[in-house]
């Protein structure tokens, strides 16, 4: 008797243990009743070494469903290895935006090569996703789909549709277009089956129905299923041509894939990136990342040199000085985080940014204040100067509306010139309130000291 698995967790541990003892021949038929998206994980969550192993032992029709899971430098790494005769014969039956997305990891002149390995009719379809960025409605949407037209009988739709050897996956509903391909409605499984078998489509088709313009971008796609509970939507050009259909599976990656972009641009990494790369490829990607931080710390110490007079003479200013300068940065990444997630969810608009913006800013001074005060008290008593205390009060509260008012227009402004504020929205955010609260902080000190 074949033994059943509780959750992923508990394969992922089987499959953990009998690599460990050594036990291939297990492996190999565990393999077998393992989802492709649990292959994948497993591959994911293994150092490069045993990739290779778990990859050998995956059966060959099974290994392009499992491609189709993989982040991207792994896909690659693995895509690397085949030739071209092999690739599709590994991704063939892989459904159109699958297929396209593999496709665009491979060199230009390996893709080539796979889309005239293709049949006439494949190649039209992978070429119509390919003519799309992968972040828009046209780059998600799968070409395969079912069309009717609306003097059709229910009776014919369904003799129809069991003509079919297979189905599409998530078929909720079928798309009801004119002679020309234009969509004018769809027909919902449910109204087929429930329906008179001699009632035409056009009695029980919808016509106010959510529709996706082509080049739709792939975040504003995500939430539109997301607030209106869609398994499907049909896509088409700005002519109302239907080109394609996008299903709740597409949305749920991209759903993933930018929490875990917002998670990881952060920090400067990629969210493709490998937890168990070589090395020498992950210190490459860091070093960039790292040189970038290297000059914004540079800048501040810059600004901290030129107070060099005032730390000499008031030692015990280099003692305190850092709190300003973190103060200001953990507040400033609080409104920086907050608005970049008001601009994911679509709630930031030209008509409420400056109630936000406000309202940051008297969170900042109410903030500001209370701690000025227990900070400088806490400073006087310390160090025994109510001048130091309350300089590094009024640096404090200074520091902290800067940082609100930074991280709330700087997501917004990095946005209008196209670069991703989640990205380059900590590294510069952090400059400023580091910069700004040194100055405020020192200048107070240099006109007090000397």
């Amino acid at each position: 008797m074949a033994k059943v698995f509780s959750s992923p967790s508990e394969r992922h541990e089987t499959l953990i243990e009998a690599l460990d003892r050594g036990s291939l021949n297990e492996i190999r038929s565990l393999l077998l009743d393992v989802p492709a998206s649990d292959v994948a994980h497993l591959i994911e969550a293994s150092p490069p070494t045993r990739r290779a192993v778990i990859w050998k032992l995956i059966a060959t029709e099974n290994q392009g469903d499992v491609l189709q899971y993989l982040n991207e430098d792994i896909r690659a790494e693995q895509l690397s290895q085949f030739d071209t005769k092999d690739i599709v014969q590994l991704i063939d039956e892989l459904d159109n935006d699958d297929f396209a997305d593999i496709l665009q990891d491979l060199p230009k002149t390996v893709v080539n090569q796979v889309l005239e390995a293709l049949t006439d009719q494949n190649r039209r379809e992978i070429e119509q996703v390919l003519l799309y960025d992968e972040d828009t409605a046209g780059g998600l949407m799968d070409t395969q789909f079912i069309t009717i037209r609306p003097n059709l009988t229910l009776e014919t739709i369904s003799r129809y549709l069991r003509m079919h050897t297979e189905l599409p996956d998530n078929l909720d509903a079928l798309l009801v277009v004119d002679r020309k391909g234009t969509l004018i409605g769809r027909l919902s499984i449910n109204n087929l089956l429930i329906n008179p078998p001699e009632h035409y489509v056009r009695d029980h088709m919808e016509t106010n129905f959510d529709v996706i313009k082509v080049n739709t971008d792939s975040s504003e796609v995500a939430t539109l299923f997301e607030r209106h509970d869609l398994v499907s939507a049909p896509v088409v050009t700005e002519a109302g041509e239907l080109v394609g259909r996008i299903t709740i599976d597409d949305v749920v990656d991209v759903i993933r894939d930018e929490a875990s972009h917002n998670l990881m641009s952060m920090a400067g990494l990629d969210e493709e990136s490998d937890t168990f790369a070589p090395v020498a490829k992950t210190a490459q990607k860091r070093a960039v990342w790292l040189g970038i931080n290297l000059i914004t710390a540079l800048l501040a110490s810059a600004v901290i040199s030129m107070f060099e007079a005032t730390i000499s003479k008031v030692v015990y200013l280099a003692a305190v000085m850092p709190i300003v300068a973190s103060m200001g940065g953990i507040a400033g990444s609080q409104t920086l985080t907050l608005v970049i997630r008001s601009i994911a969810l679509g709630h930031l608009s030209g008509s409420n940014w400056v109630y936000l913006l406000s309202r940051e800013a008297g969170v900042a001074a109410i903030n500001g204040l209370l701690w000025a005060v227990l900070v400088g008290a806490l400073t006087t008593f310390w160090f025994n100067d109510f001048i130091l205390g309350s300089i590094l009060g009024a640096a404090l509260i200074v520091n902290l509306l800067v940082a609100a008012v930074v991280g709330a227009l700087l997501p917004i402004g990095l946005e209008k010139v196209g670069i991703d504020p989640a990205l380059a929205g900590s590294v510069i955010l952090t400059t400023v309130t580091d910069v700004i609260g040194f100055i405020a902080f020192l200048g107070l000190a240099t006109i007090c000291y000397l």
